[in-house]
C-alpha cells in the first residue's frame, strides 16, 4: 500500500465522520472492485490456460511414481513432465487440445475474480470499523480466507466442469457445455455439481488467508524499494503464490480426482481412475497406492502456472482498480468543480496515481481478453 493510502486509513481512523468516502477512495467502490476483478480473472486466465490443462492431465494419472512397471497395461497416455505432456497434447490432440474446458474456466474466472475481490474488500471495511483492530497480518488472513470461502463455493460447478473437459481426450464426453450441464444434472443429480466442494473449500481457506497475508506483507516490503514499472506487485505474488500454493496441494490434487467421479469416470483420457469416497479416502488411496510423490503430482506446473497467474492478476488488478479510481474523481472535477474542494488525502491520492493507464494497460487488456473469449465461442 502507498505512502497516501496509509495516510488516508490514518485519517479515517482518527476522523470517523468521513469513513465512507474516505474508503470508497482507498479501496474503490463495489462497482469499480468487481470491474477490476473481473478484468484480472480474464487476463490471468487468457495466459495460463495451456498450463492448466497440463496440470489437470498429470493429477489424473494414477500409476505408482515408484515402480517403473506399474504403468503396464495403463489405458491411456503416459505424461511425464511438464514439456513432455505440453508435446504430447499438441501431437495427439491439436492445438485446441491445450485449451479444452476454457469457455468454463474464462467464466469461472471472472466470476470468481470479481466475488474474491468484493469479499475481500467487504470483509476488509466491516473489520476496519471494529472498535478494537486486529493486527493487520491477522485481518489480511481473516479477509483472505472468507473471499476464497465464498468465491469457491460460489462458482465450484464451473471448476468441475472445466476440469471435466480438460480430461476428455479426442473421444468426447460431453459435446458442449450446455450439453454437459443437462448430462450431469440429468445422471447425477445437483450434487454431481459439487463433488469435491470439501477438498476445494478446506484447500482455499488456509490458501487464500495465507496468499492475502503473504501478499500484504511482501507489498509493503517490496513497495519501499521503488521497483521499476511497478513490479514490486507483481513480485509480492509470485512469491506469496508460491509459499501458499505448496502447503495445500494434495487437497488440490484429491479435488481433481472427486470432480471426475460418476457415470463419466471411466469415459476420459485417464480410464483407469480409481472410485473415490470422499476427501479423507482420496488421499489415504494416493498415498497407499502412489506413495508420498503421488500426492505432489502436477506441482512443478502448479508453480510455474500459480506464479505468474497470482502475479498477473494482483498487477492487474491494482492497475485497474487505479485507473477507475483516478477516472471517477477526474469526472467529478469536471462535472462539479470538485478540485476546488478536494481535500489533502485526495490530492495524496490522486498523485499517486499513473496517467497513462488507459493506453498502456487497460486498453490491450480489454481488447485481448475480447478477441479472446469470441474466438473460444466461435
Amino acid at each position: 500500500m502507498s505512502k497516501g493510502a496509509e495516510h488516508l486509513k490514518d485519517e479515517v481512523d482518527r476522523d470517523p465522520k468521513p469513513r465512507t468516502r474516505l474508503l470508497i477512495l482507498v479501496q474503490g467502490s463495489k462497482k469499480q472492485v468487481i470491474l477490476a476483478g473481473g478484468i484480472a480473472g480474464l487476463v490471468s486466465r487468457f495466459c495460463i490456460a495451456p498450463l492448466d490443462v497440463v496440470k489437470i492431465r498429470l493429477q489424473l494419472q494414477t500409476h505408482s511414481l515408484f515402480d517403473p512397471l506399474a504403468h503396464k497395461g495403463t489405458n491411456g497416455p503416459i505424461y511425464k513432465g511438464t514439456l513432455s505432456t505440453l508435446k504430447a497434447i499438441l501431437r495427439q490432440e491439436g492445438i485446441t487440445g491445450l485449451w479444452k474446458g476454457n469457455i468454463p474456466a474464462e467464466l469461472l474466472y471472472v466470476c470468481y475474480g470479481g466475488l474474491q475481490f468484493t469479499t475481500y474488500r467487504s470483509v476488509t471495511q466491516l473489520q476496519s470499523g471494529l472498535p478494537r483492530r486486529l493486527p493487520p497480518s491477522v485481518e489480511s488472513f481473516i479477509s483472505g480466507a472468507s473471499a476464497g470461502a465464498v468465491a469457491t463455493a460460489a462458482t465450484y460447478p464451473l471448476d468441475l466442469l472445466r476440469t471435466r473437459f480438460a480430461a476428455q481426450g479426442n473421444e468426447k464426453v460431453y459435446t458442449s457445455l450446455l450439453a454437459s450441464i443437462r448430462d450431469i444434472a440429468r445422471h447425477e443429480g445437483p450434487r454431481g455439481f459439487f463433488q469435491g466442494l470439501g477438498a476445494s473449500v478446506g484447500q482455499i481457506v488456509p490458501y487464500m488467508g495465507l496468499f492475502f497475508a503473504s501478499y500484504e506483507s511482501l507489498r509493503l516490503l517490496l513497495g519501499s524499494l521503488e521497483l521499476p514499472l511497478g513490479s514490486g506487485d507483481a513480485t509480492a505474488g509470485i512469491l506469496a503464490s508460491t509459499l501458499s500454493k505448496t502447503g495445500v496441494f494434495p487437497l488440490d490434487l484429491a479435488r481433481k480426482r472427486l470432480q471426475v467421479q460418476g457415470p463419466t469416470r471411466t469415459r476420459y483420457i485417464h480410464r483407469n481412475i480409481p472410485e473415490y469416497r470422499g476427501v479423507f479416502h482420496t488421499l489415504q488411496t494416493v498415498m497407499e497406492k502412489e506413495g508420498f510423490r503421488g500426492m505432489y503430482r502436477g506441482l512443478t506446473v502448479s508453480l510455474v502456472k500459480a506464479a505468474p497467474a497470482s502475479a498477473v492478476t494482483m498487477w492487474t488488478y491494482e492497475r485497474a482498480l487505479q485507473f477507475l479510481m483516478r477516472k471517477e474523481i477526474m469526472d467529478e472535477n469536471k462535472d462539479k468543480s470538485y478540485t476546488s474542494n478536494m481535500t489533502s488525502s485526495e490530492s495524496i491520492l490522486c498523485r499517486g496515481l499513473p496517467s497513462k493507464i488507459t493506453s498502456t494497460i487497460l486498453r490491450p487488456t480489454l481488447w485481448l481478453t475480447a478477441m479472446h473469449v469470441l474466438a473460444c465461442l466461435l
